[in-house]
């Protein structure tokens, strides 16, 4: 997969629950900094995406996405199950060998 089929399969994932597709999606070492805090390894992201994330009923409507080989940045806002914004986000992610080394997220 290119970065930027890895990048949209990692949203759609997250948005539907997929939590099986997604952690095949993530390098066994992947690093996810965010605003609020570091999350180290593919067991520990994939365990906050699926029970630990503030509020789970929430979809990304991605903005721009742009790739270069093995990097992909993102733009978009999240949105609540209303739909209503809560904020805009950029992230960018590092990919090597098909799967997301490196998350960094930025919010607006």
């Amino acid at each position: 997969m290119d970065s930027e089929t890895v990048v949209r399969a990692y949203y759609d994932s997250i948005d539907a629950h997929d939590y099986e597709t997604f952690a095949g999606l993530l390098a066994p070492d992947v690093v996810h900094d965010r605003p609020d805090r570091t999350i180290e390894g593919r067991d520990t992201l994939v365990s906050f995406m699926r029970d630990d994330r503030p509020n789970k009923e929430t979809s990304h409507e991605l903005s721009r996405i742009e790739e270069n080989g093995t990097t992909a940045a993102a733009e978009g806002r999240l949105l609540d199950a209303d739909g209503e914004g809560l904020f805009a986000f950029e992230d960018d992610f590092s990919i090597e060998g098909g799967r997301i080394a490196r998350i960094r997220t930025r919010t607006r």
